[in-house]
């Protein structure tokens, strides 16, 4: 990955930090913060913010509120996602109404595509 800085960007992941979703809330309350590994939120990697962040398994979690399921919105998390492909990352993408929803069900899926294979 590239370590160029972006102070902008660093700016706004720590305010999207200090005001995450409420879904974004409860995942990292409920769940992402009391794993035993070490999952950022409101990461930066190189030119895009991403919700959370688990650097040992090379893997991102994004939380898709409306504006993702519109045209613009499809295209551009495509194009987001190929290019975090690019760089070795998986991106895993759930609603928000999962989140509110099938909590648990995320979590499990969560959990099992963090977890090490034996």
């Amino acid at each position: 990955m590239n370590n160029t800085h972006n102070q902008k960007l660093d700016t706004n992941a720590k305010m999207l930090r200090k005001n995450m979703t409420k879904e974004e809330r409860h995942l990292w309350y409920d769940f992402l913060k009391m794993l035993p590994i070490v999952v950022h939120r409101q990461k930066v990697i190189e030119k895009y913010i991403v919700d959370f962040y688990v650097a040992s398994a090379k893997v991102v979690i994004e939380l898709d509120g409306s504006q993702h399921y519109d045209l613009v919105g499809k295209q551009a998390d495509a194009a987001r996602d190929a290019y975090l492909n690019s760089l070795g990352i998986t991106v895993l993408r759930y609603s928000n109404a999962d989140i509110n929803l099938r909590f648990s069900s995320v979590c499990e899926d969560i959990w099992n595509r963090l977890k090490p294979s034996p």
